[in-house]
């Protein structure tokens, strides 16, 4: 049997190491980091038919060279079945799961492929506008002829990796009044919007390229064989007007 002072000790040990325990605090795992910001633009959600605003509009500006053959992708930030149609196509274009809904993936991709100030990486503004450095001076506002030359760059990125992502001729785009005159256009020129580019033929040829813009949104495509064209491929918005003669357009 135990001496009473041995059980005091052992009582006192105890005691001592009841007063210095301490109870393990839970600790949160550190919160995942938030997605890493474009310089350009940033989607915080994801996008699908039925979807309406600004963020719809900037996804179609991108997927506005997906419409399909003869189509054209409205520009008005409604997720319509057009909008599912090209984000599809341009899914399957670069190999990701062809849904139709935008998500992380596509936005991803998207990121890789534009740059800070929203062109994509193969297209400058510089290359779409030779005639001034303020895009004024056209048929519409310097805004507008700014903001459709940017969408003619993303129908010109889709037609580039069609084609094998060679590289595409620009010779020009946006036209004022006064240098449209200068060069002898036409007074209705889609130029003076800003939604028209002039394409050298490359290492692809003319009729390649005209014959390719027919997928990518391009309402007026004019090549060899039309009058005054037989040194470039002209594609821009507008009515829909195809002619290359020489090359079965």
């Amino acid at each position: 049997m135990k001496s009473t002072r041995s059980a005091g000790v052992a009582a006192a040990l105890v005691t001592g190491a009841a007063a210095t325990f301490v109870a393990p605090v839970a600790v949160s795992a550190p919160a995942a980091p938030a997605p890493k910001a474009d310089g350009c633009y940033t989607w915080s959600k994801s996008l699908s038919e039925g979807d309406s605003g600004d963020d719809v509009r900037n996804l179609q500006i991108r997927v506005a060279g997906y419409p399909g053959s003869g189509g054209k992708l409205a520009i008005d930030g409604v997720f319509g079945p057009g909008t599912k149609d090209a984000v599809a196509r341009f899914q399957e274009a670069y190999g990701l799961p062809a849904d139709g809904a935008a998500g992380e993936s596509t936005f991803a991709k998207i990121y890789e492929l534009q740059d800070d100030d929203c062109s994509p990486a193969h297209f400058d503004y510089s290359e779409l506008n030779n005639c001034n450095s303020d895009w004024s001076g056209g048929k519409v506002s310097a805004s507008e002829a700014r903001s459709n030359a940017l969408v003619t760059m993303w129908k010109l990125q889709a037609m580039r990796h069609a084609l094998g992502d060679a590289p595409i001729q620009v010779n020009g785009g946006f036209r004022s009044v006064s240098c449209n005159d200068s060069v002898g256009g036409a007074p209705n020129s889609r130029h003076l919007h800003g939604d028209a580019a002039d394409l050298g033929a490359g290492s692809q040829g003319f009729c390649a390229l005209a014959k390719q813009a027919r997928n990518h949104g391009f309402g007026e495509i004019l090549g060899p064989g039309y009058p005054g064209h037989d040194d470039h491929v002209h594609v821009a918005g507008g009515a829909d007007t195809w002619s290359a003669p020489d090359c079965g357009i």
